[in-house]
């Protein structure tokens, strides 16, 4: 990654939440099935995508920067605490892989598929961090409803990083 994304990144105190997505999300250039079918390319990108799709190195470098600017945003949305960089992090790198959530759609980090908020952000608004930080990894591990060990490892990391001081 370029020293302008870079910067771009430090700039908007998400920085740390770039290494948690390379590890987990893995990168490449060529558009993939993620395991529950979505196209998917670089950075686990998947708006758009379509299989046949290529892109260069620095394309995914720019599409996983505006990525996780969309995270924070969807984030920033649905919560009012100042957080440290750590939670930040974790809340961001949580909402790129989950997303926001949607009522009636699906469940994700600000909203339920009920239309109610999710546990997550309730006990982070109320000012219960550690709380918020202990429901990363609880019941967020499936995709298409099956647990997958590599999302399970990735919550237990999350959470790990969030409730870093």
């Amino acid at each position: 990654m370029n020293d302008v994304l870079k910067k771009r990144l430090a700039t908007a105190g998400i920085a740390a939440a770039f290494p948690i997505i390379a590890m987990y999300e893995g990168m490449s250039t060529k558009a993939y099935l993620d395991p529950i079918s979505i196209p998917t390319i670089c950075r686990g990108h998947t708006g758009g995508v379509k299989m046949g799709d290529i892109a260069t190195v620095q394309e995914c470098d720019e599409l996983t920067v505006r990525d996780l600017l969309d995270a924070k945003s969807a984030m920033e949305s649905c919560t009012h605490v100042p957080m440290n960089d750590y939670q930040r992090a974790a809340f961001v790198s949580f909402v790129f892989n989950v997303g926001p959530g949607r009522a009636g759609v699906k469940d994700g980090f600000c909203m339920l598929k009920s239309g109610r908020p999710s546990t997550m952000v309730t006990k982070l608004n109320k000012g219960d961090y550690i709380g918020a930080c202990n429901e990363i990894n609880r019941q967020w591990a499936k995709a298409g409803g099956v647990e997958l060990p590599g999302l399970v490892k990735r919550r237990n990391d999350e959470r790990k990083i969030c409730l870093t001081q």
